[in-house]
């Protein structure tokens, strides 16, 4: 199943010596399905954030710019991914989207996958977890010249201005978001009300694209996923990552791509659930370290997932 020919994905993203979060979220997934993965190291943390304690260092913008600097007089600055996540900082995120100008004048096919980690809702409320000076570097460079971005349905409505109460709404929003720029635009997950039920979680896609002779090609699809009851971590960085992936292996295919990239997800979340109830012994809530994906061990359904999730065609 590899790429025909070397695919080479830059992943920015955050590192965590434990755990799975960021660059350790993407980097396997992406290398199990046959990808070249440089990562970049936006931080070095111990461990993600929500453990009690965490410890290390940051990239700052100019030392990106060095890493960068030290590729291209190699001449090995030559991608055909770029994937981004979480970052903190404004002054990086402008740094990222030179490096990715850049690299897209180099490759003109260059795909850049951004996920616009900004904020989540709780109990209906949205909150933003970034400093409110990043959602204008969103909206005004990043997602102009993003290629497939992954919001959740607040970050959704952060970049569009405009709330989401419907599934009519959210194509709407869509629709809007295909506008700035991306041709494949996920919402990765909503409190819209699921047709199979409340325990369902629904995400929905959309791809647009334009042909050579200017006639329009789009794919709208809705996808509903079983709940999984605990908080876990990284689970957005491996679906960005998953996503890339099953993009380019079926690049006219948002259904497919979605239903892969769900269903690899849902073997991973269920078997970190069973896992961590069982380390964290019976009648004990699960704690941050009893919550890390399970990765290594969903190398199978991450290379070759069994689709136990369907999108509907809308």
């Amino acid at each position: 199943m590899e790429p025909e020919r070397e695919c080479r994905v830059l992943s920015i993203q955050s590192h965590v010596v434990r755990g799975y979060v960021g660059n350790k979220a993407a980097t396997f997934p992406l290398q199990v399905l046959g990808f070249e993965v440089d990562t970049v190291n936006s931080v070095q943390f111990s461990n993600h954030t929500g453990y009690a304690h965490w410890k290390g260092q940051v990239l700052n913008s100019d030392e990106l710019h060095e890493l960068y600097e030290g590729l291209k007089l190699n001449k090995v600055n030559q991608y055909d991914y770029v994937l981004t996540g979480y970052t903190r900082d404004a002054s990086f995120l402008a740094m990222v989207v030179d490096i990715v100008q850049e690299l897209k004048q180099q490759n003109s096919n260059l795909v850049y996958v951004c996920d616009p980690v900004m904020g989540d809702k709780w109990n209906g409320e949205g909150s933003m977890y970034v400093p409110k000076d990043l959602l204008p570097v969103y909206r005004d460079k990043v997602v102009p010249v993003a290629d497939i971005i992954t919001p959740n349905q607040f970050e959704a409505e952060l970049l569009t201005g405009r709330k989401i109460y419907t599934e009519k709404d959210a194509l709407e929003v869509m629709d809007m978001l295909h506008a700035m720029g991306p041709e494949t635009v996920v919402i990765t997950s909503s409190d819209l009300q699921a047709p199979l039920g409340n325990d369902y979680l629904i995400a929905l896609g959309s791809y647009r694209k334009t042909n050579a002779d200017g006639t329009k090609i789009t794919q709208r699809i809705r996808v509903e996923s079983p709940k999984v009851d605990a908080v876990f971590v990284g689970t957005g960085d491996l679906f960005a990552a998953m996503l890339l992936a099953w993009t380019h292996k079926h690049p006219n295919n948002l259904k497919v791509a979605c239903e892969k990239t769900v269903s690899a997800m849902q073997h991973v979340l269920q078997r970190t659930i069973k896992s961590a109830k069982a380390q964290a012994g019976e009648g004990n809530k699960p704690n941050s370290a009893n919550l890390e994906l399970r990765m290594v061990q969903s190398k199978k359904d991450i290379e070759n997932p069994e689709i136990i999730v369907k999108a509907t065609v809308l």
